[in-house]
């Protein structure tokens, strides 16, 4: 009877040991209570309480976690019915607080997300609703992070995941964004011809300056063309002024049998015909080229006539004819 006695104390003593043996697991936080009341919190790893005195309270999950916001519709400032979802991200820092200071965490932070967000966005039009989702992200963080502070909790961050307008609102909202790119469109289009035809005149103003200064350059060369021909003509007309100043009367004939074989040089290349009447006494002619003869022989210092093959005929009006 002693063993058996023996064996059960042994027995109830290590049961009892065994209740009091903890373990926490990473992540968590357990909180122990003295006869009901908060004494401390269970660390991870093994922990011992008195068993029928202390015993565990809350266990706490201290990692970050999600919580879905429900779908709900929210009226916006200019009485447009929008439904509204998202997620808010949340870390419990005192594990104390978040068991004691609030009865249920995951309701509270749920329905203090609810409102909050029910009240900026109502307070918003439906065009900043859809175009503002940072700055509604970062009020709804400040407003429930500063409300939660006092539970031992931190909210990370605040993410709508969808905004949806009504069918007739979105119906409207995608005529319109089509009227908006036609216009923007039309305005391009318009603008690219407007810059088309700039560029066109600009070209054309460009071609007829290039054109005008051509005609400009050209005239001014052959201005300075006549001018210098002229003045080459006055030079010529100089030195034989002077030769027939100086006494040498043969000067005045060879500058005029010059000009006249060229006059003549003209005439018998004409392809019109090949009989070329003169007004002008053969005599006359003969006599020139008798001129020029005895200029040659002046000049050049030789002896020996000048001669010349011209054949002269009368035509029946008297004129002197000549033939090539």
């Amino acid at each position: 009877m002693i063993e058996i006695f023996m064996v059960a104390f042994v027995v109830l003593v290590l049961l009892l040991v065994m209740s009091g043996v903890k373990i926490v697991h990473q992540g968590y936080r357990y909180t122990i209570e003295h006869f009901g009341r908060f004494t401390r919190v269970a660390e991870p790893g093994i922990n011992f309480v008195i068993p029928f005195v202390t015993r565990v309270g809350r266990k706490i999950n201290m990692m970050e976690q999600v919580l879905d916001i429900p779908g709900q519709e929210i009226i916006t400032k200019d009485n447009a019915m929008v439904a509204v979802d998202g997620v808010v991200f949340f870390q419990v820092l005192d594990a104390a607080k978040a068991a004691y200071e609030v009865s249920d965490l995951y309701t509270a932070i749920m329905a203090l997300s609810t409102t909050n967000l029910r009240t900026v966005m109502g307070s918003m039009d439906l065009d900043e609703t859809l175009s503002k989702r940072d700055e509604i992200n970062a009020r709804l963080l400040a407003v429930v992070d500063h409300a939660t502070e006092s539970w031992g909790v931190k909210i990370t961050r605040v993410e709508l995941k969808d905004i949806r307008p009504p069918a007739d609102i979105v119906n409207a909202m995608t005529r319109q964004m089509k009227a908006e790119r036609e216009k923007r469109a039309a305005i391009l289009e318009s603008e690219g011809m407007r810059q088309s035809e700039i560029l066109r005149a600009e070209g054309e103003k460009q071609a007829r300056i290039l054109q005008a200064e051509g005609q400009k350059e050209a005239a001014f060369r052959d201005a300075e063309a006549r001018e210098r021909a002229a003045q080459a003509e006055a030079n010529a007309t100089k030195s034989v002024s002077d030769a027939i100043a100086g006494g040498s009367a043969q000067a005045i004939n060879y500058f005029i049998a010059q000009k006249y074989v060229e006059a003549l040089g003209k005439f018998a290349t004409s392809p019109n015909s090949k009989t070329i009447l003169f007004p002008l006494e053969a005599t006359q002619l003969m006599g020139t080229l008798g001129g020029i003869g005895e200029l040659a022989r002046e000049v050049f210092g030789k002896d020996g006539a000048v001669t010349v093959p011209v054949r002269s005929k009368t035509s029946g009006s008297g004129l002197p004819k000549v033939e090539s």
